[in-house]
């Protein structure tokens, strides 16, 4: 099982099973997933909500900070940061790409760009992983 099967399996009911996200490409160096702009993930105006970008780029995040922690480790989200900068409609779907930019002991940033299916950027997310060594065993 390659590692993009293996990390869809993972999450499987949960939220981003829920929300639709496509694993593409997963390697140490880049996260790379679809999202299906589903109606309902969608404001009003039937353009991708905010809390659903910022899901999915969580969810790219932490992926990345996983896959640059020692072994048995756990993250958490201390810091995100989101400039909307364009809308997605319903029907279409977008792509997220995160990067870790520091993969250090204790952290692990990623920045994460979420574009259109066109290629027109939708938003820009910079958040920061907490990595929560595992306890030694006694």
């Amino acid at each position: 099982m390659n590692l993009s099967a293996a990390i869809q399996e993972k999450v499987k009911g949960l939220l981003p099973d829920l929300m639709g996200i496509e694993f593409t490409d997963v390697t140490p160096d880049k996260v790379v997933a679809k999202l299906p702009v589903r109606k309902d993930l969608c404001t009003v105006g039937d353009n991708l909500h905010g809390g659903a970008i910022m899901a999915f780029a969580d969810t790219l995040g932490a992926v990345a900070a996983i896959l640059n922690m020692p072994p048995n480790s756990r993250t958490t989200t201390i810091e995100s940061k989101t400039n909307f900068i364009g809308g997605a409609a319903a029907g279409t779907s977008v792509i997220g790409e995160s990067v870790p930019v520091h993969k250090g002991r204790t952290t692990v940033v990623c920045q994460t760009t979420i574009r259109s299916e066109a290629g027109k950027l939708v938003a820009l997310v910079t958040q920061t992983q907490l990595v929560i060594a595992s306890n030694p065993a006694p």
